[in-house]
């Protein structure tokens, strides 16, 4: 009867799983364009790396969506469709996973914020990790029902700074034991200034100024264009670029109207080449590549409650000198003079961080290196080490409390 109720994987853990647990993870993933789907890839490929073995994939898809994954992604779940969250449920526990790791965004998942995935939380018979990218402070009552269900369900809370894991326990009542605070990942690379990157993007002696990501209006791109006359007439080498399209769903929604008006704005402003929009998907090679051509690497969302940006934690490894708007996470990893923050929507404040920047070199060395050295703490590597950590605990802490409550099984 007891093997009945409880699945032997959970009672007996393998050796492996002792030292590796094996993950299902359910998320978006490639080939679908999102910056969780890209995410979950390079923690799933980081943690197989480390372990040496095959991470499972449960991919999350809109309705309608007909994509061809690759042999790992073991099952779909409709985003709005309740019955394949139960489906994807059986679908784990049938599976040979020691722990489920869901990488959690609102917008991700289906019924009212994201309500539907209590279904698969609860039908799962794996100990779950919710890794949070957002977290929302002074949520509204639908806000704050979901997530805290969704967090008391789970075995363990995964966010991405400290100031999330404050959120959580200050508005939302989540105990602060069950929240572990992993940072964004990023690749190891060397911090290397020169101009080979920048021929390969036709910028040879320019001094390089960018942003990159999926484009939507919430980037803030506006100000930066309305600053740049102020930066190229005392520093006529810039040229500022945006790598990366628009984003899927603002495309299909309204098509180009943004990034056309970008464009016709930085007309107005007689640009000319010193604003360039390049309309293509990064994968995270050429993403690194643009930004060892960049010198200077602006983000000025509009969000004051982002609580993650890859593209910012990018920049950061990659040792550039960092300018952001004050959003939570920017706050937070450019702290202790990793780069510099400015208000929101205010292009005199943007201007005059740039300039303080391209005329003052040492400032700007001081800024890349204190930036290239925290990022050592975030490469791929350490970050799976850590999610093997809590993957390891959380089986540790579910055998000792089966065995406790059934002394039996000791033998």
């Amino acid at each position: 009867m007891l093997q009945e109720l409880l699945p032997p994987i959970v009672i007996r853990p393998s050796r492996r799983s002792a030292v590796h647990p094996k993950v299902l993870f359910v998320s978006s993933y490639p080939p679908r364009q999102c910056g969780i789907a890209t995410f979950t890839e390079d923690v799933r490929g980081a943690y197989d790396t480390l372990t040496g073995l095959t991470s499972d994939v449960i991919a999350m898809d809109e309705q309608g969506a007909a994509r061809l994954y690759p042999a790992f992604v073991v099952g779909t779940i409709r985003r709005d469709e309740a019955a394949s969250y139960v489906a994807a449920a059986r679908l784990v526990n049938a599976s040979d996973a020691d722990v489920v790791n869901v990488q959690h965004e609102y917008g991700l998942f289906g019924g009212e914020r994201g309500a539907y995935l209590l279904e698969f939380i609860r039908a799962v018979h794996r100990p779950v990790m919710l890794t949070l990218h957002t977290t929302v402070p002074n949520p509204d009552d639908a806000t704050l029902r979901v997530t805290r269900e969704l967090c008391r369900h789970a075995d363990v809370v995964i966010v991405l700074t400290s100031a999330s894991r404050a959120i959580l326990a200050r508005d939302y009542g989540v105990d602060p034991s069950t929240i572990r605070v992993i940072m964004h990942g990023v690749p190891d690379v060397s911090p290397y200034h020169g101009q080979f990157f920048k021929q390969l993007h036709g910028l040879e002696n320019r001094t390089v100024i960018s942003t990159f990501g999926l484009l939507s209006r919430g980037k803030g791109i506006e100000s930066l264009v309305e600053a740049l006359p102020l930066v190229i007439e005392r520093h006529p080498e810039v040229t500022y670029v945006l790598w990366g399209e628009t984003h899927p769903e603002v495309r299909r929604v309204e098509g180009e109207r943004y990034r056309d008006a970008l464009q016709a704005r930085a007309a107005e402003l007689a640009l000319g080449d010193r604003f360039r929009l390049v309309n293509r998907y990064m994968p995270d090679e050429d993403v690194v590549g643009a930004l060892l051509a960049t010198d200077l690497y602006v983000s000025p969302s509009l969000d004051p409650h982002q609580a993650v940006s890859g593209t910012l934690s990018y920049a950061v490894a990659c040792g550039r000198a960092v300018i952001a708007t004050e959003y939570q996470y920017a706050k937070e990893l450019l702290a202790d003079g990793r780069g510099i923050t400015v208000p929101f929507r205010d292009p005199q404040s943007l201007a005059a961080a740039m300039l303080s920047l391209l005329d003052d070199p040492v400032l700007r060395a001081r800024l890349e290196s204190a930036a290239y050295a925290f990022g050592r703490d975030m490469v791929w590597p350490k970050i799976a080490a850590a999610y093997r950590s809590v993957f390891v605990n959380a089986l540790t802490l579910q055998l000792g409390a089966l065995v406790e409550a059934h002394p039996t099984l000791r033998c």
